[in-house]
Parts: structure tokens; C-alpha cells; sequence
């Protein structure tokens, strides 16, 4: 059975109420997601051992931190945190910044030590350099590390990356990933960037006014039809994984396999059998209830049913509709083509997709 980790907990502000009941796997990289002021550093205080709320119940594996008899402080709870500044002490060199948690860990609790930290994180060439001479992609990762060396049970990273430019980000990106692969530390991820999010996410948690809005496996939360106020717009979509098949030199393309069913994209420097992420934008995927006669110039055609049908809203043009191709796809179409195709759930459907994106080059809004 997967570890857990068990959240109920209730915080109330002036203004601003905390309401959460959640149970994740505690593996892997959990996003929190959401617009400003939703809950998202509060819960991370509150997992953190920062914050105590006056009702609430939090048991990581086997472990309760809190409940209504029990709460343990935050220097117990074997937690690492990371913060968007790296907060590192520019008195110590690298490697003695890298040490001081370490250094004040129990021996017998010292699961990861400073040489696997260091070349998982590729800070060997730092060690004896001070933080101000470091970039801030490379500070972040000395904070990540100096946070690996107490050997937390749980990572807490709140929006490490916010301060860093576009190339910093992508810099460091690869070396979160590794962090889970390696070590097998579970991590909590706060963000308000899609584009991190989508790279680095294996179950996504949706916050909005306090309150969980949805959580789960990336792809199924991701293209909910009920999520547009929460993901936003210009994000709205479906995010898939697929496997590179094969490339086509000639033409520059990449053939992807999605379910048994084939994805064009522009040619990607990858192994053919390695997968990869992509994200369908819900307005470049438009619905036929029939195959194409005669040849298109769209290349991406996927066979899909309609699961779900948005929200009709009596001023507005669009409509939301969510599909399942094996996984969700989300498609907004007008009202009017949803009266002409006289679309309902269960009904095989043909879904045209115009523009297809990897998952790297989403741009941060």
C-alpha cells in the first residue's frame, strides 16, 4: 500500500478561511496550484509545523503530526523547506552551508549524505565558493541541497523558482526532477507557474478561496470542465503523455504514440521510446462527429467520446467540453456547434487538434 498523506485542517483569518481534506500519495512531486491568495503558503505552513491549526489532523505514512491531542513542533517533524530567496548564510562557504543541517541531524537519522547530494544536484565545482559568488539557479540548488542533508520525510518547496529568470528555471527544473528518482523524498510543490507546474507534476492539487477545487493525477485534473476560473484561460487544456515512436527527418517531425493512436509534433531531441509531456490548448481542438473526407491539412486527428459538457452560460458564446481519447482532452467550441453536432455524453466524436505544444516551451504567465 502507497503511503499517504493525510491533511484535514481548518485555519480561519480575517477574511480568509482554510478548509482541508485531502489524502495524497506521499511520493513523488504534489502541486499546489492556484491564484493569489487561495491557501497555498498557509497549507504549506501549516504541513510545515509553522502555523498550528486550532482544528485539524495531519498523519504523513505511518505518523500523526497532529490531531486533537497531538502536535508536533516543526524541529521534529523531519521536514525540509525550501523558499522562493535561498536564504543562504553568506558567511559559510558551499559545502559548510550544505553541512549545516546535516551537521545537526542525528547520526542514526542521516539517510542522504553530502557526496550523493552533491553530484545528484551537480555542485561539485561550488563547494568552496561563497553564495555571492554563485548565480541564483545555483544558489537554489545549494538550498535544495542544504535542505536534502537533514533527511526530511517531506520536501516543502514554496515557489523556489519565482525570483529566477526563464533560462534559470529551465537550468534547474531537471535537478528537482531527480530529486524524488534518487532519493525517493516526497516533495510538495507550491507554484503559480504553469509552466513549472506541468514540467515537474505527478498529482496536482487545485486550491481556490481556501478550498480544494480538485486533486489528482495531473492529466485527469488538468482538463476538468469545471476548472477554468481556477487554471485560467490561456492554460486551459489537456496535458498528455506519449512516447516518441519514431522521428520523420524529411518533413521534421516527431510521431508520438498517445493511446494506440498517433501526435505530430515539430521534431524533438529525443530517444525514440522515451516519453514526454504535451499540452492541447481547449481552443485548438475543434469537433467533427465524422471522419475527414478527403485529405486536411490537419494532421492531428484523435477518436474520442464526449464524457462531460461544460457549463452553459446564457450570455456566452463558448462552451467547455471535456472528451475521453483514453485520457481527458478538453475542447471549447461555440454554442452554436454544439446545437449543429447536437453533441451528448457517450457520443463518438473526431477531434481535430491545430497546435500542440511541449510541455517545455509553455510560456509562464
Amino acid at each position: 500500500m502507497t503511503d499517504l498523506l493525510t491533511a484535514k485542517l481548518k485555519v480561519d483569518y480575517p477574511g480568509f478561511n482554510l478548509d482541508i481534506d485531502l489524502s495524497l500519495p506521499a511520493k513523488g512531486v504534489t502541486v499546489v496550484f492556484g491564484p493569489s491568495g487561495s491557501g497555498k503558503t498557509t497549507l504549506l505552513r501549516c504541513l510545515s509545523g509553522l502555523e498550528r491549526p486550532p482544528a485539524g489532523y495531519l498523519k504523513l505514512a505511518d505518523q500523526v503530526w497532529q490531531d486533537d491531542e497531538t502536535f508536533i513542533p516543526i524541529e521534529k517533524r523531519k521536514v525540509g523547506m525550501v523558499f522562493q530567496e535561498s536564504k543562504l548564510f553568506p558567511h559559510l562557504n558551499i559545502q559548510e552551508n550544505l553541512l549545516y543541517g546535516y551537521q545537526r541531524t542525528q547520526p542514526l537519522e542521516r539517510n542522504l549524505h553530502l557526496d550523493e547530494v552533491v553530484q545528484v544536484l551537480g555542485l561539485t565545482a561550488l563547494l568552496k565558493r561563497y553564495p555571492d559568488k554563485l548565480s541564483g539557479g545555483e544558489r537554489q540548488r545549494v538550498a535544495i541541497g542544504r535542505a536534502l542533508l537533514t533527511s526530511p520525510k517531506l520536501l516543502l518547496m514554496d515557489e523556489p523558482l519565482a525570483s529566477l529568470d526563464m533560462q534559470r528555471k529551465a537550468e534547474i527544473i531537471p535537478f528537482i526532477k531527480n530529486i524524488e528518482d534518487e532519493f525517493k523524498t516526497p516533495i510538495i510543490y507550491v507554484s503559480h507557474s504553469m509552466n513549472e507546474v506541468l514540467q515537474l507534476v505527478d498529482t496536482m492539487v487545485i486550491l481556490n478561496s481556501g478550498k480544494v477545487v480538485n486533486w489528482g493525477p495531473v492529466e485527469e485534473v488538468f482538463s476538468d470542465v469545471q476548472l477554468r476560473d481556477a487554471v485560467g484561460d490561456e492554460q486551459l487544456g489537456a496535458i498528455l503523455e506519449a512516447g516518441v515512436a519514431e522521428h520523420d527527418e524529411e518533413f521534421g517531425l516527431t510521431r508520438l504514440d498517445f493511446m494506440g493512436q498517433a501526435l505530430n509534433v515539430p521534431k524533438q531531441n529525443i530517444p525514440v521510446g522515451q516519453k514526454l509531456r504535451v499540452h492541447i490548448h481547449s481552443k485548438d481542438v475543434s469537433l467533427s462527429t465524422a471522419p475527414p473526407e478527403g485529405t486536411t491539412s490537419v494532421l492531428n486527428i484523435l477518436q474520442a467520446k464526449v464524457a462531460k459538457i461544460g457549463t452553459l452560460e446564457p450570455k456566452g458564446y463558448s462552451v467547455d467540453i471535456e472528451l475521453d481519447a483514453g485520457r481527458p482532452i478538453l475542447a471549447t467550441i461555440t454554442r452554436k456547434s454544439l446545437s449543429n453536432l447536437n453533441l451528448k455524453p457517450g457520443q463518438p466524436v473526431f477531434a481535430h487538434i491545430k497546435a500542440i505544444k511541449m510541455v517545455h516551451e509553455i510560456d509562464k504567465f
